[in-house]
């Protein structure tokens, strides 16, 4: 209510839909907004100007404004919003929510829709909204009068962080942000994650001990700092800790203990976990391998392994990792990395010499977002024992990930330096990107593996079965002809950009760009 004047009634203060949907946004703690808008959300755009507490940054393509809030969410433990335009401008975005849902990262999409009353005429940009946005959702709802538009708005933030976290779908048709309303929207406490049940621990503690050689398989929110210490202290009683394959953020480096990492190729991981008589799954499911072969499981569990889990991803897995290392009676200090940084990198140049100097000038608490492919294991290798950082994965395997999620990284931590690793191929998806880091002066060093081909591409065509490449498969597999000239794409996009191609040129690019603030970019020619 506001005050009236003289013999004047006390009016109730009115608004749009719009501004009550970013005033109970910013009043829920949403204060990002990554968007690519159109006609439909235009009065959103206007109320941006009257909410001061929500930053909004312009991405050239969906796909980068969903990578950039899967990477805020991450690093913030927060959703931020995305504004996409009508079911076209999600199903642009979709690939990164996917990744994104494997995640378990909170975010808020706001779909912009066409007016309720327009939605008869099948409009040509008129598409099913809610059934587009419903497989990657925990919560989708439309908000088809201007009153249900803060509630709803509150509904989404809260449904965001779920059990586990993951994206909430807001539809705004254009009249009810347009139309005028005095209803906001409430504040909306975090749902609170279940504690794990004593039986259950005291089971996977006797279990632990009755097996010859157990392991403990974790992922979720185990993986920050916090859990990779419970790690580590079960660790010190002799059982064997990995980690998913991919991981939506990983406290690494000196002074962490450092757990393994399932791997990728699935005989690989079988021969890994070879003589392991049980399992024990903590904020994860059964391991499985990525993608289907001829003649090889699809499980990837040893025969004669049981598995148990401890806690799935609706469950405080930290708390539950603490509470089995008490019961296995666990030292109170893990064992963790000391710091060890390689020399110069010398000799060929490939992705080691690359991880080597990433591990040699990597600042404290750098942020890494990896969207590499096959470079990517060599750097993870070399940066084990390098100052302590975070590791952000491609969780849902879509490429496109990387400059994305470094962008949202960046604007959630604007303190910490950030870096961006990139196939070629993959960096491609999302080239735009790198036009929002120079437009927000983002603290972001890109660095993008240049070896003009989908690498993984040709390792698994020899895994399938498909047999060897001729001329036709070649064409499809290649990126050389022509070859993109990265350091002319990232400059016409506004970054600063060089060319490197030797171990000694990319130590001193990387190290000039880890003591200077703002974006820098640097193609690695493999």
């Amino acid at each position: 209510m506001v005050e009236g004047r003289g013999d004047r009634p006390a009016l109730e203060k009115t608004m749009n839909g719009a501004d009550a949907l970013i005033t109970t946004l910013a009043d829920n703690g949403v204060t990002a907004c990554f968007a690519n808008p159109g006609t439909s959300e235009m009065q959103f755009v206007s109320a941006l100007d009257r909410e001061p507490r929500m930053r909004s940054v312009l991405c050239l393509f969906e796909g980068v404004a969903t990578g950039a809030a899967d990477g805020y969410g991450r690093m913030a433990g927060a959703p931020a919003c995305t504004l996409l335009h009508l079911g076209a401008g999600y199903a642009n975005g979709g690939a990164n929510l996917h990744n994104a849902r494997r995640a378990g990262t909170p975010v808020v999409n706001v779909i912009g829709d066409h007016a309720t009353y327009h939605r008869q005429y099948d409009a040509p940009l008129n598409s099913d909204i809610a059934g587009w946005a419903a497989p990657n959702s925990l919560w989708v709802k439309s908000a088809d009068t201007p009153d249900s538009v803060g509630p709803f708005a509150a509904e989404a933030v809260r449904a965001s962080y779920g059990a586990p976290g993951g994206c909430a779908s807001l539809i705004l048709p254009a009249d009810s942000a347009w139309s005028e309303t005095t209803v906001k929207g409430p504040v909306l406490e975090r749902p609170a994650r279940a504690s794990v049940q004593p039986t259950l621990v005291e089971a996977a503690a006797a279990r632990i001990r009755a097996a010859k050689k157990p392991v403990i398989l974790m992922g979720g929110s185990t993986c920050l700092d916090a859990g990779v210490r419970q790690a580590g202290r079960i660790a010190a009683t002799g059982v064997r800790v990995l980690t998913d394959t991919f991981v939506s953020r990983i406290a690494r480096g000196a002074g962490r203990f450092a757990p393994d990492k399932m791997m990728y190729f699935g005989e690989m991981a079988l021969a890994d976990l070879e003589g392991v008589d049980l399992m024990v799954l903590v904020e994860t499911t059964e391991p499985v391998a990525f993608f289907a072969y001829p003649d090889r499981p699809s499980l990837l569990v040893p025969e004669g392994c049981a598995v148990a889990s401890l806690c799935g991803r609706e469950t405080d897995g930290v708390g539950a990792l603490q509470a089995l290392a008490d019961a296995l009676g666990a030292p109170e200090a893990p064992p963790v990395e000391g710091l060890s940084l390689p020399d110069m990198p010398q000799g060929p140049f490939n992705p080691y010499s690359v991880g080597a100097s990433i591990a040699r000038h990597m600042p404290d608490n750098a942020i890494v977002s990896d969207d590499a492919v096959t470079a990517g294991l060599p750097v993870w290798q070399s940066t084990k024992t390098a100052r302590p950082h975070d590791w952000l994965c491609l969780t849902g395997g879509a490429i496109g990930q990387g400059i994305p999620v470094a962008i949202g990284a960046a604007v959630a931590c604007p303190d910490r330096k950030v870096l961006s690793l990139n196939g070629d191929g993959a960096a491609m998806y999302t080239v735009q990107g790198l036009w929002t880091i120079a437009r927000e002066q983002l603290d972001v060093t890109t660095v993008v593996f240049a070896n003009h081909a989908y690498r993984i591409l040709n390792i698994e065509m020899g895994r399938t079965g498909a047999g060897n490449p001729g001329p036709a498969a070649r064409k499809l597999l290649d990126l050389g002809e022509p070859r993109i000239d990265w350091v002319a794409v990232a400059g016409g996009l506004g970054l600063p950009a060089e060319r490197v191609s030797t171990p000694e040129a990319f130590d001193e690019a990387f190290e000039r760009a880890m003591n200077q603030k703002g974006p820098r970019f640097i193609e690695a020619a493999l």
